[in-house]
């Protein structure tokens, strides 16, 4: 809604401008009548549309045309006065105003206006057969009004109509040529149709009705009221109503008759809660809500309303009941954007089913990842998606939660966030887009039928960590060493991935982790990828293990997503765990088989170890125990042994494990 409404006045010397303005002020006739009225401000609160308004006069003798042309280009709507009983000042209205008008007003956006007939008290005839005429010429006239400044007659309809002309203007919605709405205005009830039918069926039943009557007018519409406006729609549209429900035929219909009977107000309510402008786009405030604020260090996440709003909308288009949106679907969800928002690089971002559609878990997973990377988009989605009118929300961002600084987890050793960025580094061909894409469950024969130009650098899924799901968002950063951003380097674990076949790809992982990460608090893990290779001794002073152990890593983990089944994802937990509690050293990561660690977690394992702990499980714990034996001394004496020796042999595990850690 506009923030104010500026009138203009004028028309021919002597025909009533200044009287009509005095008029209404002061709600009297003045018997002194000066030759121009100084401009009037009216508040807000005192007008019907609550908007302030000012009331500009003009006149010739005290007025320049260039003066005059700079108040035709900043009037919001003109009114051409004429005097009823002049017809030289009615036909200076086709001849001398209307042109003036127009050549200093913009072609694509014209001023509205509207024909005052003043001084109806001096005669007993209407002009209007006269009016008529010029009316249906000029399109950009919205109205004529027959008043009486002398009378007080319409006085205050004359300046109610002129707001009404600015507020809810009739060009934009309608075309009177051809009697039908603007395809502008048919696209923009159309969406709100989408939005407004709950269940997609293509029909308003009567509770999506009343949501849609409370949501525009705060207030339901009456059972019989909602009979009536059926039976209007029944008797003059065909396919009007459907199943005691009106379809978007039917609710254009309406609309229709709403402008055609002068209601247009009615129309731009609508238009305006559904977030459009005067010029039926979606307006900028609408879209990008200016309350959400984003302090560095902090992240950005939908929030379980938001969660449960996304799971509504993919439930409504999933019309065959998969969990998961075939291309029409996804077609059909988006069909309320101006664009399409997800290209074929998001059916690599996120997880599909075996035909490559975005299963429900991808859906959200891709909407997780545009909140993260870009809160403003996300906004903007939830926009065209009705959010804040759905879920009966003053913005989208209400459906954002900005997590609190990374520092303040760091200090508190916990964090409350549902995301977690993974940043993949290592040399080409190492294997990173490979690491990305067993993350969706792919093994290599999959990735290989994927095009190269559809490939993402980013893959979103989730994870679960001591039963909690958490989101891990991986990002394949550029392998050039050189030109690494704040962005490549900012994240919650960093990943460092060589080829265990290439004997030249663990040299850059070393050089990225001691050139960016050794001296950071940022937790890494390096990834010996192609493991179902041949292993190759890299080229580099250390070896990948003793270059772990040098720096407080946890051992090269072993991965290879070539695999007859989807690859284990068992390394993305632990990414993600690592993540959560950065703070920790989690000391349970190594699988080479050759240090002492790895030793001792074989012997424990080993059948040796299993058969006597089974035994002396059996000889302490699982015998049935009698009221004699808890008075006998030597069952006292056998079970304090068993413990001693288990405290023992678990106190001198964890010593030789602290050790080699």
């Amino acid at each position: 809604m506009r923030k104010d409404v500026r009138i203009l006045l004028v028309g021919e010397p002597k025909v009533g401008k200044t009287s009509l303005i005095m008029s209404l002020v002061s709600e009297e006739f003045p018997q002194v009548v000066p030759y121009r009225a100084e401009e009037i401000t009216i508040p807000a609160d005192v007008t019907p549309e609550r908007v302030p308004t000012h009331i500009v006069d003009y006149s010739e003798a005290e007025q320049t045309d260039e003066q005059l042309s700079s108040e035709i280009s900043k009037a919001n709507v003109i009114c051409i006065v004429y005097a009823v009983n002049n017809k030289k000042s009615i036909e200076k209205v086709t001849s001398h105003w209307i042109p003036l008008i127009n050549e200093n007003t913009d072609k694509d956006s014209r001023v509205p206006v509207i024909l005052v007939g003043n001084k109806s008290d001096l005669v007993e005839h209407s002009s209007m057969e006269t009016i008529l005429p010029v009316m249906n010429q000029y399109t950009e006239i919205e109205t004529c009004v027959e008043c009486s400044a002398k009378n007080l007659k319409n006085i205050s309809e004359l300046f109610y109509y002129a707001q009404k002309a600015v507020l809810h203007p009739t060009g934009p919605l309608y075309c009177p040529e051809e009697k039908r709405m603007k395809p502008a205005c048919i696209k923009a009830l159309t969406r709100i149709f989408k939005i407004s039918d709950l269940d997609n069926d293509g029909i308003l039943n009567d509770n999506e009705l009343n949501f849609f009557q409370r949501t525009c007018f705060n207030a339901p519409l009456a059972s019989q009221a909602l009979e009536d406006v059926k039976n209007v729609v029944r008797k003059n549209v065909i396919d009007g109503v459907c199943d005691n429900g009106l379809t978007l035929k039917g609710f254009l219909f309406l609309h229709t008759l709403f402008i055609q009977r002068g209601r247009h107000e009615t129309t731009w309510t609508v238009l305006r809660r559904f977030g459009y402008d005067d010029d039926l786009e979606l307006h900028q405030d609408y879209l990008f809500p200016l309350t959400l604020k984003v302090p560095p260090d902090c992240t950005t996440e939908l929030n379980h309303n938001a969660y449960l709003f996304l799971q509504s909308v993919f439930d409504k288009h999933d019309k065959d009941r998969d969990c998961a949106l075939s291309p029409e679907e996804l077609k059909d969800l988006f069909d309320v954007f101006p664009y399409m928002p997800w290209g074929p690089d998001v059916n690599n971002t996120v997880c599909t089913n075996d035909e490559g559609w975005i299963t429900y878990q991808g859906y959200l997973s891709q909407w997780t990842l545009t909140t993260y990377l870009d809160v403003q988009r996300c906004l903007e989605y939830l926009g065209y998606l009705g959010y804040s009118i759905i879920s009966e929300q003053e913005s989208q961002a209400a459906a954002i939660t900005v997590t609190r600084d990374k520092k303040i987890d760091l200090q508190k050793k916990q964090t409350q966030r549902s995301v977690f960025r993974c940043n993949i580094f290592g040399d080409s061909g190492s294997g990173k887009s490979g690491f990305l894409q067993a993350f969706l469950g792919r093994n290599l024969t999959r990735q290989n039928t994927v095009s190269e130009e559809h490939m993402s650098y980013y893959a979103i899924s989730t994870a679960y960590v001591y039963g909690q799901e958490k989101y891990l968002l991986l990002h394949e950063v550029f392998s050039d060493f050189d030109v690494l951003s704040d962005t490549d380097l900012a994240c919650d674990i960093v990943c460092l991935v060589y080829d265990a076949s290439n004997p030249h790809s663990f040299e850059y992982c070393a050089r990225v982790f001691k050139q960016y990460f050794m001296d950071t608090k940022t937790p890494c893990m390096m990834i010996a990828a192609k493991s179902d290779l041949q292993e190759t001794k890299q080229l580099y002073a250390l070896t990948p293990l003793e270059f772990c152990r040098k720096h407080k890593m946890p051992p090269p983990q072993a991965f290879t997503c070539n695999t007859a089944d989807a690859p284990c994802k068992d390394i993305y937990t632990k990414l993600t765990t690592m993540a959560m509690h950065p703070h920790a050293r989690l000391r349970c990561m190594c699988t080479c088989n050759r240090c002492t660690f790895c030793h001792l977690q074989n012997f424990i394992n080993s059948e040796l170890v299993q058969t006597v702990k089974a035994k002396l499980y059996s000889a302490i714990l699982s015998r049935h125990v009698t009221q004699a034996d808890l008075k006998s001394s030597t069952f006292w004496l056998r079970v304090s042994v068993g413990a001693t020796v288990f405290a023992v042999l678990g106190f001198a595990m964890c010593r030789v494990l602290l050790k080699q850690r």
